[in-house]
This record gives C-alpha cells, sequence and structure tokens, in this order.
C-alpha cells in the first residue's frame, strides 16, 4: 500500500536559520579543539618542557653504575695480608643463541658440568632480558679459561667474563682478626637503605662480614662510578654517552705482625697421632694468645684457635660445609679473644692488690698468717681455702702476689665489698667493652648487687663477695680484658685502647689512626703500682712461672691464673685426672718486658688446660721471640704456597 502522505515543505529562511547555527556550533567547536590542542603543544613544549624531556631521557638514557676496587690490608711491615684476584666466569647471552639446549649439552660435556648447574642456569634466564649476559660458571680455573680459548669458536654467544674477587692468602691464620667479606645479602640491602648508602653498593658484589673488613668497610669499600648510556626502547645500550670511573677503596696497614701471628698460631697446634692412619697430624690446641704493645695497646698478633678459612665465605659456602662449622664443638667460628668469657682467676690479683692498697684496706707491711684456709669473721661457715693444704705461713703483699696467696686475697674482698671491689676492676677495664677497633667485643661481666638482683632475683651476700677476690665466682672477662687490665699496671695507670689497625693509606699516603685513650686511672700512689710490678716479677722467679721463665734474658712479671669451668661442692676436692679433658679448669697466663720501659705484653688462654702456669710456657716463648728474635724471614714461601 501506498502512503500518499505529504511532507510539509519547510519555509527557506528556517531551514537558512537552521544552516547559520550549526555552522556557527562546529566553529566554534573547532576553534575550541584547537585552542585546546595549543594549550596542550604549549605546555608540553614550553611550560612542561624540563619535566618531559626530563622522562623523555629516562626512557633513553641509563646510568649503570661501575664497582670499585676495595682496598688492600697490610701488616705492619707491608706484608698483603687481603688482597683482589681476577674470577673468571663462563656468561652466556641467550639470544645470540639459536639452539640454548644443544649449546649447553655441549658445555656440559665440556665443563663436567651437573643437572643442577644446568637448571640453576635455565632458572636464571628466565628472569632476565635475553639480550644481557647469564652466568653459567661462576669460577672457572685457568686450565678450563685455556680450554674454552680453544673452542671458543665453536660458542657463539658465549664469552668468559673477569672481575676481581677477595682472596686471604694466610687462610685461618688471620681469620679472626680480617674477618672477610661475602655476597651482600637482603639484610645487608636492607641495612643499607636505612642508612642511605645503598646506592654506592648497587653493583657491589660483596660487603664486609666480620673484623676488619667490616668494621672498616666504609674505608675499604671506595665510591662507585657509572656510565651514562642510551638504550633503546628494549632496554638494550647503543651507545655510551658519558664515564665517571669509581674511586677505589683506600688501603689499610695493621699493628699486626704476620711473622708473629704464624709463630703464636703454631704454638697453638699439636702433634697428634690419627687413631684411623697411625700418622702424626697437627691438631689445633683450643685457646687464645693476645700480644700488645704495651706502649699504646696497639696489637701485634691475636690469635683465637681453632679457626676456619674465610676464603670458604667469599663466593658463598656450601650449606654442608657451613653445617659442619656450626656444628665442631671446637666452635671455630668463635672468636676468643674478644668474645670468650673466662673467670679471670688470679690474673686479677695485682689489680684487686692494687685497688687494696689505694684504699687503705691493707698497707705494704700487712702480713697475715696463711693456715691453708680462711673464713668469715664471727661465722661457722665453710671454710675458704688454699692451693696448698697446710698453707704459706706468714704471708706480704709481695708474697701473696708471687705465690698467688688465696687466703691473703679472701679477707681483701671480705673488707672492700663489692661495690668497691666493682667500681676499682671497673677502672681497669673489667665489665666494660675494651674499646678494639672491631665490632665483636664483649664486656663479659663484672658483678655488682644490681647485676644479680637483675638476673637471679637474689640480694647479694658476703659469700658471694669471697671468691670474686681470687677472680672467680660471678666475675667473668675476656683475655682482651685481661691483656688491657695488665697493661695498665705495666703502665702504672695509663689506660689505653687496644687496637688492631695502624694506619690508612690513600695515594701513597701513610696517615696514622690516633685512638683517643681512656682516662687515666687516678688514686694509686706510684709507690704501689711499683709494689705491684715487684710482686709480679717474682711470680716468674720464685713463683707459679719460674719454670717457664727461668734463664731469661730481660726483666718480666707476670701473672697466672686458673679459671674454673664448674664449682666444687663444700669440702669436695679438685682432681683433673679424674674428669674428662672439657671439664678441667682453663689456663691462664699474663706477662709483660722490659719492667722498666714495657715492651710486649702476652696474655694466653688454654682451654681446659689445668693449673694456669701451664699456659706460661707459650708466653715466654712469644716474649722471647719479640724481644731477642724480633724477626723472621718474610714468609713468602707461605705466600707462594697460597696464592
Amino acid at each position: 500500500m501506498i502512503n500518499t502522505k505529504r511532507i510539509p515543505i519547510q519555509n527557506p529562511e528556517d531551514t537558512l536559520a537552521l544552516f547559520t547555527r550549526r555552522t556557527a556550533a562546529s566553529v566554534f567547536m573547532l576553534v575550541a579543539m584547537t585552542a585546546v590542542l595549543l594549550a596542550n603543544l604549549y605546555h608540553l613544549q614550553v611550560s612542561g618542557y624540563s619535566k618531559y624531556v626530563g622522562r623523555a631521557n629516562n626512557n633513553r638514557i641509563r646510568i649503570v653504575p661501575i664497582p670499585p676496587n676495595r682496598g688492600l690490608i697490610y701488616d705492619r711491615n707491608g706484608i698483603l695480608l687481603a688482597k683482589n684476584v681476577p674470577i673468571y666466569s663462563l656468561e652466556i647471552v641467550p639470544e645470540q643463541i639459536k639452539n640454548i639446549d644443544l649449546t649447553l649439552a655441549k658445555l656440559q660435556t665440556l665443563f663436567e658440568l651437573s643437572e643442577a648447574d644446568i637448571n640453576d642456569f635455565k632458572q636464571s634466564i628466565q628472569h632476565t632480558r635475553h639480550f644481557k649476559s647469564v652466568s653459567l660458571v661462576d669460577q672457572l680455573s685457568e686450565k678450563q679459561v685455556a680450554l674454552f680459548s680453544v673452542h671458543k669458536y665453536q660458542f657463539p654467544g658465549v664469552f668468559v667474563d673477569a672481575f676481581l674477587e677477595r682472596y686471604y692468602p694466610y687462610r685461618e691464620n688471620l681469620t679472626h682478626i680480617l674477618g672477610y667479606v661475602a655476597k651482600i645479602n637482603d639484610r645487608d640491602i636492607k641495612r643499607l637503605k636505612q642508612q642511605h648508602k645503598y646506592k654506592q653498593y648497587r653493583a657491589t658484589r660483596t660487603i664486609g662480614k666480620l673484623g676488619i673488613e667490616r668494621s672498616y668497610e666504609e674505608t675499604l669499600h671506595g665510591q662507585s662510578g657509572f656510565a651514562k648510556v642510551e638504550v633503546n626502547n628494549q632496554g638494550r645500550v647503543i651507545r655510551t654517552l658519558e664515564t665517571v670511573p669509581p674511586i677505589p677503596g683506600k688501603d689499610i696497614k695493621l699493628n699486626i705482625d704476620i711473622n708473629l701471628q704464624l709463630y703464636a698460631n703454631k704454638l697453638l697446634t699439636e702433634k697428634k697421632i690419627d687413631p684411623l692412619t697411625r700418622k702424626p697430624v697437627l691438631k689445633h690446641k683450643r685457646g687464645a694468645l693476645v700480644v700488645l704493645d704495651p706502649s699504646d695497646d696497639s696489637i701485634l698478633a691475636m690469635v683465637s684457635s681453632p679457626s676456619y678459612d674465610p676464603n670458604l665465605f667469599v663466593h658463598g659456602i656450601s650449606s654442608t660445609k657451613y653445617k659442619a662449622l656450626l656444628a665442631d664443638p671446637d666452635r671455630p667460628l668463635f672468636n676468643r679473644v674478644t668474645l670468650g668469657t673466662y673467670s679471670p682467676g688470679s690474673t686479677a690479683k695485682p689489680m684487686i692488690a692494687a685497688a687494696a692498697l689505694a684504699e687503705g684496706v691493707i698497707t705494704p707491711d700487712t702480713k697475715r698468717n696463711d693456715a691453708g684456709w680462711w673464713r668469715i669473721p664471727n661465722t661457722n661457715t665453710r671454710k675458704w681455702r688454699d692451693d696448698i693444704r697446710w698453707g704459706f705461713g706468714e704471708v706480704d703483699i709481695y708474697k701473696a702476689i708471687e705465690k698467688s696467696v688465696n687466703t691473703y686475697f679472701y679477707p681483701i674482698a671480705y673488707d672492700m665489698g663489692i661495690d668497691r671491689l666493682s667500681a676499682w676492676m671497673n677502672k681497669f677495664g673489667y665489665g666494660l667493652p675494651s674499646g678494639v677497633d672491631i665490632n665483636e667485643d664483649s664486656r663479659a661481666n663484672m658483678p655488682t648487687r644490681e647485676w644479680k638482683q637483675a638476673h637471679y632475683k637474689q640480694s647479694w651476700y658476703q659469700g658471694d663477695t669471697i671468691p670474686i677476690g681470687i677472680g672467680q665466682g660471678y666475675w667473668t672477662a675476656t683475655p682482651l680484658q685481661i691483656a688491657k687490665a695488665t697493661s695498665v699496671v705495666a703502665n702504672k695507670g695509663l689506660v689505653h685502647r687496644p687496637h688492631i689497625v695502624n694506619s690508612i693509606i690513600e695515594n701513597r699516603v701513610d696517615t696514622p689512626i690516633t685512638f683517643k685513650d681512656f682516662a687515666k686511672l687516678n688514686g694509686v700512689k706510684p709507690e704501689t703500682w711499683g709494689i705491684v710490678q715487684e710482686g709480679m716479677r717474682r711470680v716468674l722467679v720464685t713463683g707459679t712461672g719460674r719454670k717457664a721463665f727461668s734463664h731469661i734474658a730481660y726483666d718480666a712479671a707476670g701473672k697466672s691464673g686458673t679459671s674454673q669451668v664448674f664449682g666444687l661442692a663444700h669440702g669436695e676436692n679438685y682432681n683433673a685426672e679424674e674428669l674428662t679433658e672439657r671439664l678441667r679448669d682453663h689456663a691462664l697466663f699474663t706477662a709483660f718486658a722490659p719492667i722498666k720501659s714495657p715492651k710486649v705484653l702476652v696474655t694466653a688462654v688454654l682451654e681446659n688446660g689445668g693449673w694456669g702456669r701451664r699456659a706460661a710456657p707459650m708466653v715466654r716463648k712469644i716474649m722471647d721471640y719479640v724481644l731477642i728474635k724480633p724477626t723472621l724471614t718474610p714468609p713468602s714461601a707461605l705466600i707462594n704456597k697460597a696464592s
């Protein structure tokens, strides 16, 4: 059916008006859009120019950090103790290889790689852009480098890269001094970010973990450089625009004498017969040795035995080897010199004598009749006994130090009381950090009333004070604290800060480090120091150290000490032969020489060694070495062997 309805014809004037309105609207929209476009162009090209150029450059230009070479460490005579050696790694650029599986199969045969090595590599390339290299073998031997060089033409996209890695030629002989570097982990990164130092470590593989390597990390590390490179939209480097070379770390010279250090290590080893092979083997004794120059307490040697090879940690120790070190009952990871805590025993008697004389508790003329035991006045409690059952007879302060008469020092402790005793021993450095310039530094424990209340919820009793008078009871000290206290006696009240580092070397300029000493120990008369030193001299002439120090060529003073491993019940006698080795007392000995102008001070701890005099021969040998034979042939043979 045809629609016959007609459409009305509009008025021509209305049509013209409609057309005019639409044209005006279109022109307005065109002008508005053009204005918006021009405004945006102005913003991009003029007002926002700096901002958007920076963003564009950030997409086009990258800053690639360049790691600095780590500073070297030398001994006092310039012998290299920690160096950087070139390490070679086998690198693969995945995008340059047509058949990655075939290439890996050939390399696996060539280098005898395990399936685990191949799987680790495949996991690595999944998280790395294909135009960047990925390490297949981290450490290539020189033989492997030569082998690959011969077959290199067969492996396009595979190459050998080189970088520097820390190496310790003296291995376990210096571990507890130098420490070591190891790969930077998440905890290191977190700490560096908190210290706002992470920027300097973005290209660095390792960081100091212990010892000098950690304590002087900032000095040894240096400052990172950078390369400004242009990259394409895929991140591939097109060209290098600018390079700022890194500033290498500063070198460090120690007070350590490596020849003396090796000699001291040797003294803490002994030959034993292997029960399986029946052949003699060297076994490390458990103990510690520290050698100081008393003029400033610079550390000439410091041995904690047994030790371990720090090179194991540089590239990453296996979990099996690390668990073995942790499980070792001899605790090679433990620095006995600065962290080991032992009762100071009779080595503390000279310091107690000086304090008692200064306080007027005794005088140089005070004499006591020793019958072999002493009891707290006006009590019927336990008898505090001497080493000799029948006693030493009439004893003055000289003989008390010389013969290590316990019954002379029991009443001193009783009369002084724990408050004065603790305060005076703090002045000698007991119960406080020694101040040594590595982070491993134990306070040990100089007991007080407050300490016992906090740890045992008990009051302090008179009976607690008596064993403090002979360096036992709750009192503990590190070998370094004992050496420092002995140095105070040797220097008649001067309290130095023990330190390992001698100077910093930069641009071949050797700048000594000055360590601020502690406050001088005041309140002790010069003649008092003379009395104490004379008592210690007699120890080596007619006392407990006479056998070890017979026919010495110099004047020396010293003191033995026995550190109890466990307490005895009242009336129970100590018999070392009936005890297992690890329950026997520790042997301690400390000495310095010459008396008038000390040049060397030695403190030794021999764990489970028994009576203190058993540590004396080691001390005598080191003092002879320093004072009579101060130099040996440089250990070049060991350096070559280690290298």
